[in-house]
């Protein structure tokens, strides 16, 4: 009898090899398969009063399933890219683009809001924060939080804003909001009621408003400019707003009823309208913007400057 030639049983060894591992794994069908196009397309922010920031990106999805057991699909969106428009006149494009190539899927938001006017945040400012600046790619920070005069922090960060001495204000979306159905002003001294980031030290530090700074507690939206802190107050039920500079001087805006708006980078956006505040003075170009529904802005003359598409 012929020996056993063991070098023909090899590729098959290898094959059962494969399938052993998939079984383990439970299915080998977990390569990453983004989609063609971009969606999500919206608004993040505006650099000046004809450039607008905005944010898209594009989904993934996972076959978690094998030739044994069906795990299904698990799915998600990532390659978060910003893009920089003229919203003033209509163009073909983009005037910058830049794209995260994040082949590896994490669970990290680079893209929340504004701080200033070329740097979009990321992140949570209680754990690790990102910046990204036009221009460049986002940079990552951990941070510790700590607590100065209470031990409750804010619920839920919705915004970062420029500060005084250099530092990032801290912010839910108003400064005494109501928590499980009571205002902040009916509970206790270990509620905070906004926080510090320190982006040298990389610590955010949970605070109560001092008698400074008790003032602010009114505002819609706050932010610092230099060393001076302006507030804008939105009055819903007269629609007189407008924005306090340290308590004490009011600009108006030049519109009336306006019910919504916030601080944009260096612009404020004010119902439809984008507008600045230079010299205390709040100007608004005459154009308005149908929000990110449409990605459409329309001048005074009538014309309409649609942004491209977002593929």
């Amino acid at each position: 009898m012929k020996p056993l030639n063991t070098n023909l049983f090899k590729p098959l060894f290898a094959i059962l090899a494969v399938a052993l591992a998939c079984v383990c794994m439970w299915g080998c069908s977990d390569k990453t398969e983004w989609n063609k196009g971009f969606g999500g397309a919206e608004v993040v922010g505006f650099i000046d009063d004809s450039l607008v920031i905005v944010y898209d990106s594009q989904g993934w999805h996972q076959d978690q399933g094998s030739f044994i057991q069906d795990h299904g699909d698990i799915s998600g969106r990532g390659h978060q890219r910003l893009r920089v428009f003229n919203y003033r006149v209509q163009e073909d494009g983009p005037r910058w683009s830049d794209m995260l190539d994040n082949a590896d899927i994490e669970d990290f938001n680079y893209v929340k809001g504004q701080l200033s006017d070329s740097v979009i945040w990321g992140g949570d400012p209680k754990s690790e924060v990102s910046f990204w600046k036009i221009g460049e790619k986002p940079h990552k920070k951990k941070i510790k939080k700590m607590f100065d005069g209470c031990s409750v922090e804010v619920p839920y960060t919705t915004k970062l804003r420029t500060w005084l001495d250099g530092k990032i204000l801290v912010m839910g979306n108003k400064l005494n909001p109501d928590i499980e159905g009571f205002h902040m002003d009916s509970l206790g001294s270990e509620y905070c009621q906004y926080a510090v980031l320190d982006t040298i030290q990389k610590i955010t530090t949970y605070k109560r408003l001092d008698s400074s700074l008790k003032w602010i507690q009114k505002c819609d939206d706050v932010r610092a400019w230099d060393n001076d802190v302006y507030c804008l107050a939105l009055d819903e039920n007269n629609g007189n707003s407008f924005v306090l500079k340290n308590g004490v001087d009011s600009i108006f805006a030049p519109m009336e009823k306006i019910y919504d708006g916030h601080f944009s980078g260096n612009m404020i956006e004010l119902g439809v309208r984008v507008c600045s505040l230079i010299n205390d003075v709040i100007t608004c170009p005459d154009v308005k913007w149908t929000g990110n529904r449409e990605l459409e802005f329309y001048r005074n003359d009538g014309a309409v400057i649609r942004l491209p598409s977002p593929n």
